[in-house]
Formats: C-alpha cells, structure tokens, sequence
C-alpha cells in the first residue's frame, strides 16, 4: 500500500493555516472514518496505487467542507493549493516519471539523448477522483459504510447532549437529479435508471385575490427523509428514495428502525413532529402507547361534503357525537376540538380544555359556561344529565385516549400552547433541508444514482454533525449550526489576534503622538 506524502523540510502545517484548512482538521478528527478507510483499500486491493487511499477519502470529505458545486473546481483548488495538497496527504511536491530517452541525429551520427520528464501534481487527475467517487458510491450500495458514519456520530452526540433526540421531527425533501428524465433513444431508459418523477402540491390563498389556489411543482430525482433534532438542529437518520415514494411510508419506517437500534433515544424523546402526511392512527398509538412519546402530527381533513348536516352553523365546522353513552350533547371536529351543544338553545360553545390527566391517560374538558363565566339557558339539564351540580366547578369531561380514534385526539390537543410552541421547534427541519441546499451545493451537482445520492447526502450530514461536535465539547452551543464560522478554539485565535492587532496600534498612536512633542 502507499503512503501518504513524505514530510517536506518546509512543511506547510507549519504555516498559519487558514480558517477552511483548521475546519478540515476538525472534521477529520472527529469523523469515525477507519471502518471506511478499510473497507476502500480491500476494495481496491491489488489495484494502481498511485495515490494513497485515505488521502483520497480526505480529499472527499475536503470536497464537501469547503462547499465546491463539482469535484472539477474541487481539484483545481488542489492543484493550486500546496496547504490543502499537504494536509489531504498528497506530495505537495509533485510526481516526476522517468527521463524521456530519445534518438538525436548529430554530425558523428546518431545519439542517445535523455530528456526530463515534466513534473506532474500530486494532486489526482479527474478520471482518478471520479473512479474513487464510484468506489466509494458501490461501497455504500453493498453495505452503507458511509451512512454507518452517521449513527457513529449520533451515539457520539447521545454522550455529548443529554437532551439530544428530545424533541425529534421528520421532514423530506427533493433533490434533482443530474438528468433530464427524458428516455434516451435506442436505450429505452433514461441517463439516471434509479430516479423517477415526484409532485408536490402547495395550496393557500392568492394574496391578491384572497381566493383559494393549489400549485403542484414537479420534478426527477429522489427525496431524502430526514429525522432531526428540534432543538439543536442536528440530524439524527435519513433515508434516500425515489422521488414518487409517498411520504407516508418512509418516516414511520426509519422512525421504527432508529428507536430499534437506539433504545436510549427512544426513552429520551418526548415529542415527534412531522407535517399531515404523517398523519396515520397506527403510528400515533404506537408514539403514545408504546413509547410515551407524544405525536405533534396536524391531522387531514378527511372529511367531505355528505357531512354538511352535522355542521353547527353554514360555513362553520363539521361535528360528530363524542360518544352516545357517555353524554349526548357534546360533539367533536375533525382535528379533535370538543364543544358542547346548549339543550335548550342548540348554541355550540368550545369546552375548556384543562389538559391531560396522564394517570388516566385522558384529556379533561369543562364546562364553557362554568369556565368562562357565560350564560346558558341549558346548563341546569345539562349538568342533570351528567350527575354533577348545576354551580360551582361545572361539570367535567373526561376522554380516555384508548377508547377514541388516535388520529383524531392526541396527548397534546393541536392549538394548545404546547401544540405551538413544538410547532414552531419544527422549523428546524426546514433550516437544517435549507443548509443541504446551499451549504452543501445540492442545488447545483452533477450526482447520478441512487448509491450516489446517499453516499453524499450521508457525507453532508456527517460532515454537519462532525463540525457541531466540536462546539459541544468547547461549551459553545451557539455554534453548533455554522458551516462556515470558525470553531471556538480558533474563534479564540483570532480574538487573541485582534486584540494583539489593537495593542498594537494603541502603541503606534502613543509613540506618534511623543514623537510630536519631542519636536521643537
């Protein structure tokens, strides 16, 4: 196997790395890359040699740090840069083959002539990178290696933040593929077999109209799953398929597999959000039931038009009986809302929801009237009815969660503070999508595949949990989210450098201004 490039007398680790380089140095550290390291050279085994192995890896996790669009522009920030050459373990002083022996016609005949051969880079060439690309892309396909560096650093954040995997949410996204997703002629497939065609549809109302619209943008490529923290806006799993896979499947799936595998973040978690897509009765029972967590899931509105009687007032909401046995004048909407009906008026009224009793695993509801202080004609019959006296607390609700539709009523009630405040913690996911954009150079690449696809996406992510990991173990949490600042040991550096900076000039003014009284 060949090693890394010899040690040069002028080094250039020892010159004043800049920013970018000591970020690499960071990400190096802390990514587990030995498994993949390994597994790279077996695969290559007896193969060309020209360039070591874990330099090549270096040079891709290099490629993904400093946030270059292709690997071209990539390899010419190489080629021009001894720093990067060196530190990636590449001979910054370059290759130089054999002398060139030629024949020279000369007057005493002809004579053999050596002639010196240029001086190549040590940099690799783009059909050398793109190859190591590919190993790296039929390593992931046969086992995940690369994903794998992704649960490596999760366990590693478990340890690091206890409050880690707290409040998770799950969110996709879409990702064009490099190709049109035209059929190629004469081949009957298009340039990227493993993508396909995906929709969305955004619907709202027209700013200007006030009126209703639906937009559905489409496009051909694959839709990364993204499980992340809330809080800290660290991932914690993905998942890469085709962009026509429903969003319905995959998030249960990979929320089911990283609670298998992480039983501790399982216990830890305490809310799961995600948008209506996910809304599914089996999967918030078992959030609930199984695993106390609660579902922070906006629910569909699935009910239609034939419903039109059971609407409390035209244009108003539509209500069904909560339970026949239980009362019969308190109904429910679609999004788990109860209210009660007047007996003697038919006024529908929102009850006072008092929260959740969870050693009865119910969600308490009084009585509006007795809650807010209101008037109602039919309180008298209605507190007869339920048992309870007609003053005082008013009379109490309770609904056992086991025995109504968990699609339907939920620990935490859509609209109560709680309900916001985990709703707004969402939006972590959109940054964190909205940082693979623009970051990581996903809206411009060149990536065919599905392999591909998910050996870079896993890239990026390790990449972005390696560079908050070293915020965590400095104390610095503010910076756990920047891609570009410099970690707290160099944001140090450089204060240390700035202060410096001014002492210095403190001094120079001070001499200047001795300098003009000592003059007559």
């Amino acid at each position: 196997m060949a090693t890394p490039g010899r040690r040069l007398l002028f080094s250039w680790g020892d010159v004043e790395l800049l920013p970018d380089l000591k970020r690499l140095r960071f990400v190096w550290g802390n990514l587990p890359e030995d498994a993949v390291v390994e597994e790279l050279e077996r695969l290559r085994g007896r193969g060309r040699d020209d360039h070591p192995v874990r330099a090549m890896w270096r040079a891709l996790v290099a490629r993904v740090v400093l946030q270059h669009d292709t690997d071209a522009s990539f390899l010419r920030e190489l080629d021009r840069n001894p720093a990067l050459l060196s530190l990636c373990g590449f001979d910054a002083l370059g290759r130089q083959s054999a002398p060139v022996v030629r024949l020279k016609r000369t007057s005493g005949g002809l004579r053999r002539v050596e002639e010196p051969s240029p001086r190549r880079s040590g940099a690799p060439t783009p059909a050398a990178f793109s190859r190591f690309v590919s190993s790296v892309a039929a390593l992931e396909g046969k086992g995940g290696t690369v994903s794998g560096l992704v649960d490596a650093l999760r366990g590693t954040l478990m340890s690091e933040l206890p409050d880690y995997g707290r409040s998770l949410g799950a969110d996709g996204k879409a990702i064009r593929s490099h190709s049109t997703g035209r059929t190629l002629k004469g081949k009957g497939r298009t340039s990227d077999p493993d993508a396909d065609w995906g929709a969305h549809s955004h619907r709202g109302l027209d700013r200007r109209t006030g009126k209703a619209r639906e937009r559905t943008s489409h496009w051909f490529g694959y839709k990364p799953h993204l499980i992340a923290d809330a809080k800290h806006e660290l991932p914690a799993a993905f998942s890469v398929e085709r962009a026509s896979v429903p969003e319905q499947t995959a998030p249960p799936r990979d929320l089911r597999r990283l609670f298998e595998s992480e039983p501790l973040l399982a216990e830890g978690c305490a809310r799961f959000s995600a948008d209506r897509g996910c809304d599914q009765a089996d999967l918030k029972a078992w959030l609930w039931r199984r695993h106390g967590i609660r579902p922070i899931i906006d629910t569909r509105e699935m009910w239609r038009s034939e419903w039109e009687g059971l609407r409390a007032e035209p244009g108003g909401p539509m209500l069904r009986p909560l339970r026949g046995d239980w009362t019969d004048n308190v109904l429910h909407a679609e999004k788990g809302e109860a209210s009660c009906r007047c007996p003697e008026t038919g006024t529908v009224r929102p009850m006072a929801f008092q929260g959740l009793e969870a050693e009865r695993d119910a969600l308490k509801c009084r009585c509006p009237a007795a809650a807010y202080g209101l008037e109602c004609a039919g309180r008298a019959l209605c507190s007869q009815r339920a048992g309870v006296a007609a003053e005082g607390f008013g009379r109490t609700l309770r609904i056992p969660l086991r025995q109504v539709d968990p699609r339907i009523f939920t620990p935490t009630p859509r609209g109560s503070p709680t309900w916001r405040r985990a709703c707004a913690q969402r939006t972590a996911l959109e940054r964190i999508n909205a940082r693979i954009d623009d970051g990581f150079r996903f809206e411009r690449h060149n990536i065919r595949g599905k392999d591909r696809m998910t050996a870079r996406v896993a890239l990026a992510l390790a990449v972005m949990m390696a560079l908050a990991l070293d915020s965590v173990r400095a104390r610095a949490h503010d910076r756990m989210r920047s891609l570009v600042r410099p970690p707290p040991a160099q944001a140090a550096w450089f204060a240390t450098r700035r202060l410096n900076a001014r002492i210095g000039r403190g001094r120079a003014r001070l001499n200047a201004g001795k300098h003009r009284q000592n003059q007559p």
